[in-house]
């Protein structure tokens, strides 16, 4: 009897123990918009828990007709990556950290010495923001590109009502036009 009595007591210890080791962390309900020069192109959205990351890739594959005979060319992978992640809820928002790459195709496509129209060439453009924040209940912008051409992605959040530190806030993303902290990345033609 008292082994059953040591046994319940250190089962019922390794459980308050196990429970009171990490608090459950909030999770997020989130939403990206790709505008490019002012119209929206893509979005993107999911849910994920505070200190994960989220990566999804859309593609988008065109063809132009080029050249003096106006023929069909080869085609293009429009592909983009993004990796969303939140990184803490406070009472200022929701911070995330954003990756993404994109391949997009050049505005203004070339034409031979005799004016025949040549495809738009493709180009890489990477980008990281180590910790937008999102206010609640707005938007966040984030300027990739500047110009040539304009793109912007738009970010709102909000925290799932009954996660961890869910302290009633419908979040979300707001900013200046120019974003909302530091950008790193490149804009590289292939």
């Amino acid at each position: 009897m008292w082994k059953t009595s040591i046994v319940a007591m250190l089962l019922g210890a390794s459980s308050l123990a196990h429970a009171q080791q990490r608090p459950a962390q909030p999770v997020v309900q989130w939403q990206l918009q790709v505008v490019k020069d002012g119209q929206q192109i893509d979005s993107f959205n999911g849910t994920t828990t505070v200190g994960q990351a989220r990566t999804d890739t859309h593609h988008q594959v065109v063809q132009h007709n080029v050249g003096c005979k106006n023929q069909p060319a080869g085609s293009i992978d429009l592909s983009r990556t993004i990796t969303v992640s939140p990184l803490r809820v406070d009472a200022e928002g929701v911070m995330f950290s954003i990756d993404t790459q994109e391949t997009l195709e050049d505005n203004n496509p070339g034409r031979t010495d005799i004016g025949c129209e040549l495809p738009p060439q493709p180009r890489q453009v990477s980008a990281s923001h180590p910790g937008l924040v999102v206010p609640p209940g707005q938007w966040a912008n984030w300027t990739i590109l500047d110009h040539n051409p304009n793109l912007v992605y738009r970010l709102y959040a909000n925290v799932v009502s009954g996660s961890a530190n869910g302290n009633g806030m419908n979040g979300g993303t707001s900013g200046s036009p120019n974003g909302n902290g530091a950008v790193n990345g490149s804009s590289n033609p292939n």
